[in-house]
């Protein structure tokens, strides 16, 4: 499927919410690589799934799912050949003691659930690996009857750590070392026993120093009477760590040889979480499941927009009697979110999510979904926001097929209006010739009239209560709506006759041109001859309508009635048509003006003075550019 359709209908969105009931990262997992199917097979199947779950929901049984985790990165490293931690190995125990419940519970809902329940013979039973695991591992440690080797060691240890605390406590106990000792305790230091001695004694005690208190007044001694027994306790420990990786190593292997079994298990446990949560989620919406179609035929009853908790329930149908609908309304009056709504049910479905819909509702199931909603304009790009929309629609027609869904917003729009009701109604009717259903909103009459002569199109608007001016935000199938501009327009103040002259030329577009004979603006015969009808003169401001700016007559009509006019420090000849006086020459200067201040430079004009009055300095300059 389409990622930017995706995005742009908000799937993701979607799925975040229905993560929410998933009650291990397992299913979030899943969840995160599900996308729209175009199977029919699978999209019922996964349809039915979410139904059984939602059964049990409603009968009051709850999957016991809790304490499951994701053990996936231990299976990854028992592949790469790792032992396992103690901790990690609990936690695998605790995974195999939650399989074994799921399995247990599903066993008997047959009558509620067939599909799910069937799931649960593909769990494996590995009790055995966690009765082994639960014997050896106790509180993250490997016990001590986890094999006769290390409990001879561990008992050896013992012995050991008593003989040396037994010295200890004899030096501590002892009057005559008394003034030596900085505190009376058996202090363990860089895994050796110590004594805390005075700084100042530290010569006076045979032993090792093993560290040195922040402030150096206190020293940590190993001392010489117990250091045989601390060379002994470090191998015994060293046996130990050999003895304990052993026993990791053991139960790891038991695993790796179950791996394939305990890579099901999760799979399962996956399917089941991501499962459930969609049924919780159908719960939560009171969702349903629609009938499902490969033929493009679409019928949603009451059907609500995901994302809005309080969205206008949506009544449309599509695909049997038109596969066209072209809907219109006042703009912020819910066409987008009708288009959003039809996209978004469509991919929820094909995900195997119920839909908040009331029965009766039949959804299709598309190869593609296709959306051009929104504003594509690209900075980086330097489309504008016509060409993007353009750009967008021609990638669609190169990829739509008969089993296509396509979801326009204002289609044609950003562009001159005829030029762009005519593209969109040639891009509708290349849609149509190649079976795709389409859904599209627009202002434009023309695409209104067109899709009411056609056949195979149907017109919609989106409702609106006059009275307030506010959008009801309900679809009329078989209606065509409008702006209501006009209405907006005499709410909000504009004079009736306006209107009524707005209608009229809505109607037969039989323009008033004889405005000049009826403007206040317009005072007599002479100023309209001067304003339209005048012979142009050196010096005179006029407008230049093809450029959108003004320039100053710099050379008057030829016989040809075209004009050199001065404009932007340029001369450009233009034909007398195409400009428009704005103001007489001699209203913009005083009498005696010399107009070439405007047509030639200051530099210029200081040069021919100068030359006229003789100056050398002037003469040098001309020679010096004939010679160049």
């Amino acid at each position: 499927m389409n990622k930017e359709t995706l995005e742009k209908l908000n799937y993701y969105e979607l799925k975040e919410i229905v993560k929410e009931y998933c009650v291990s990262g397992l299913g979030k997992i899943l969840l995160d690589k599900l996308e729209p199917s175009n199977s029919l097979k699978q999209v019922n199947r996964m349809l039915d799934e979410t139904s059984q779950g939602r059964n049990l929901l409603d009968a009051g049984y709850h999957i016991p799912l809790e304490g499951i985790f994701n053990i996936t990165n231990y299976i990854e490293r028992i592949e790469k050949g790792a032992a396992l931690e103690p901790s990690d190995l609990t936690t695998i125990s605790d995974f195999l003691r939650g399989c074994r419940k799921v399995k247990i519970f599903i066993k008997d809902k047959e009558g509620y659930a067939p599909t799910l329940s069937a799931y649960g013979d593909n769990i494996s039973d590995l009790s055995y690996i966690e009765e082994v695991i639960n014997l050896s591992i106790k509180s993250n440690r490997v016990d001590s009857n986890a094999s006769r080797e290390l409990k001879k060691i561990r008992r050896h240890i013992e012995n050991c750590e008593s003989k040396i605390r037994e010295k200890l406590e004899k030096f501590l106990k002892s009057s005559s070392n008394k003034n030596y000792i900085q505190e009376f305790f058996i202090s363990e230091r860089k895994g050796k026993f110590t004594i805390p001695i005075k700084a100042a004694y530290k010569n006076s005690i045979e032993g090792s120093i093993i560290e040195t208190s922040p402030k150096g007044t206190t020293v940590f001694v190993e001392l010489a009477s117990i250091q045989k027994y601390t060379s002994e306790l470090a191998v015994l420990k060293s046996e130990e760590d050999v003895e304990e990786y052993k026993i990791l190593a053991l139960l790891t292997n038991m695993i790796f040889e179950k791996i394939k079994e305990l890579k099901m298990n999760i799979d399962v446990i996956s399917e089941y979480d991501m499962i459930f949560a969609k049924a919780k989620y159908s719960k939560s919406i009171n969702g349903v499941k629609p009938l499902m179609n490969k033929n493009g035929y679409i019928n949603i009853v009451k059907g609500k927009y995901p994302l809005l908790k309080d969205s206008v329930p949506l009544d449309c149908n599509i695909g049997k009697d038109f596969r066209t609908l072209i809907i219109t309304g006042p703009n912020a009056g819910g066409k987008t979110v009708v288009l959003k709504t039809i996209g978004l049910l469509t991919l929820a479905v094909q995900s195997g999510f119920h839909i908040a819909a009331k029965d009766g509702t039949e959804m299709a199931v598309f190869n593609k979904v296709f959306v051009d909603i929104g504003d594509n304009q690209s900075i980086e790009n330097a489309l504008s926001t016509f060409s993007s929309h353009v750009k967008n629609l021609a990638t669609i027609l190169k990829l739509s097929d008969k089993s296509t869904l396509l979801l326009f917003d204002e289609i044609g729009s950003g562009t001159e209006p005829n030029e762009g009701a005519a593209l969109a109604i040639s891009i509708l009717e290349e849609f149509y010739h190649k079976g795709c259903i389409t859904v599209a909103s627009t202002h434009y009459g023309e695409i209104k009239n067109f899709s009411f002569n056609h056949p195979d199109f149907e017109n919609a608007a989106m409702e609106f209560k006059c009275d307030t001016l506010e959008p009801l935000y309900k679809l009329q199938i078989g209606k065509s709506g409008n702006s209501n501009a006009l209405y907006i327009a005499e709410k909000m103040g504009i004079d009736k006759p306006v209107i009524e002259r707005t209608k009229e030329y809505i109607k037969n577009k039989n323009y008033n041109y004889d405005f000049l004979r009826s403007s206040k603006i317009i005072k007599n015969e002479k100023e309209v001859k001067r304003e339209y009808n005048c012979d142009y003169k050196v010096g005179d401001k006029v407008f230049i309508i093809d450029d959108n700016e003004y320039g100053i007559v710099y050379k008057e009509k030829d016989e040809f009635n075209n004009l050199i006019i001065f404009i932007n420090n340029n001369l450009k000849e233009i034909n007398y048509k195409r400009i428009k006086l704005e103001i007489k020459a001699e209203e913009l200067y005083p009498e005696g003006y010399d107009l070439n201040q405007i047509f030639v430079s200051f530099k210029e004009r200081k040069l021919e003075k100068d030359i006229k009055r003789g100056s050398k300095k002037a003469l040098k300059q001309i020679q010096k550019e004939m010679k160049k």
